[in-house]
C-alpha cells in the first residue's frame, strides 16, 4: 500500500484517533475529526463535533495508553476493541465503531466495557 493510499486507511485513520489522545495532540485529531462528525455512548446521544472536544477531549489529560485488542475494518466502519490504561493506574475495556470516509473520522459509537481487573470473581458475577 502506498503512503496516500495509506493515509486514507480506515484502521490508520483509527490508530491516529487513539494516538493524539495519548500524546494529548488536538491538532492531530482536529485534522481527523469531520465537520459533521457525531458521538453517541451511553451517556451521550450524537454529539455534534464541537460538544465532543468539549465533553470528551479533555479526557486526554488523563489517557496513559491504549492497547488495541481488535480492529478490524468493514467497508468504511472500524470495529475496535482496546484496553484503555489512565494516568491513575485503572484500566477497563471498551469497543467503538468508528465510521470513516475520505479519511475522516465521521462517526463514533461508544459501547462500554469493564474494567480490569474485572470486578467479578473468575466464573462470577456481581
Amino acid at each position: 500500500m502506498n503512503s496516500s493510499n495509506q493515509s486514507l486507511d480506515p484502521i490508520s485513520i483509527a490508530k491516529r484517533v487513539y494516538e493524539a489522545y495519548v500524546t494529548q495532540d488536538r491538532d492531530a485529531i482536529e485534522a481527523i475529526v469531520a465537520d459533521d462528525f457525531h458521538f453517541t455512548s451511553p451517556r451521550d446521544n450524537r454529539l455534534d463535533r464541537a460538544t465532543y472536544f468539549a465533553r470528551c477531549w479533555p479526557n486526554s489529560h488523563v489517557t496513559d495508553d491504549f492497547t488495541f485488542v481488535h480492529l478490524v475494518r468493514d467497508a468504511d466502519h472500524v470495529f475496535v476493541t482496546y484496553d484503555l490504561r489512565m494516568k491513575d493506574g485503572s484500566a477497563f475495556r471498551n469497543t467503538e465503531i468508528l465510521t470513516i470516509r475520505d479519511g475522516k473520522l465521521v462517526d463514533a459509537q461508544v459501547f462500554f466495557g469493564w474494567m480490569i481487573p474485572h470486578e467479578a470473581p473468575e466464573g462470577g458475577f456481581l
